[in-house]
């Protein structure tokens, strides 16, 4: 299925920019703190239909592509060493079909004005941060719906 949206996320700056998973990086390090973000962010995905690429500073020499979805889109990415992720997020805007369907989630002015100037979309960290919490009520709401619905039926026999 093709999404319409593309959500590119400079992971450590928001692991940075958010209080809770800068909390996690400080006391539980890196490792716990990507692993918060990719299951804060899967409601975009999951529910929300919307492309995900989580983009990190990696070490080896060349690009890692993990799935921790069985969806191929869902992706968490490492850039390879003398590689940022701000890099690897630029050239993926600049290189999209359509560039407007692009949303980069980075608190980096330069990085943000590089991505904006490619036709791309800016999201703040507050920004990405507003728009999961908005999803996931979104989600809870409808969860909650389907299961007084059900509950209902069950009350009056229906087992279906």
């Amino acid at each position: 299925m093709e999404f319409a949206k593309h959500l590119l996320v400079d992971g450590y700056n928001i692991a940075h920019a958010w209080p809770e998973l800068r909390r996690v990086l400080t006391k539980n390090g890196r490792e716990v703190a990507r692993t918060r973000l990719i299951e804060r962010l899967r409601v975009l995905h999951d529910f929300g239909r919307v492309r995900v690429s989580v983009v990190f500073d990696g070490k080896g020499s060349d690009i890692v592509i993990e799935r921790p979805t069985p969806h191929p889109t869902f992706s968490v990415i490492y850039t390879p060493a003398g590689m940022t992720a701000d890099d690897l997020i630029e050239q993926l805007a600049a290189q999209a079909n359509r560039p407007a369907d692009v949303i980069v989630a980075t608190g980096d002015g330069a990085e943000r004005d590089t991505i904006e100037a490619a036709g791309a979309q800016a999201f703040s960290p507050e920004q990405l941060g507003a728009w999961v919490a908005q999803t996931e009520g979104r989600q809870g709401a409808l969860l909650a719906e389907h299961q007084r619905q059900t509950e209902a039926r069950w009350r009056k026999g229906d087992r279906r």
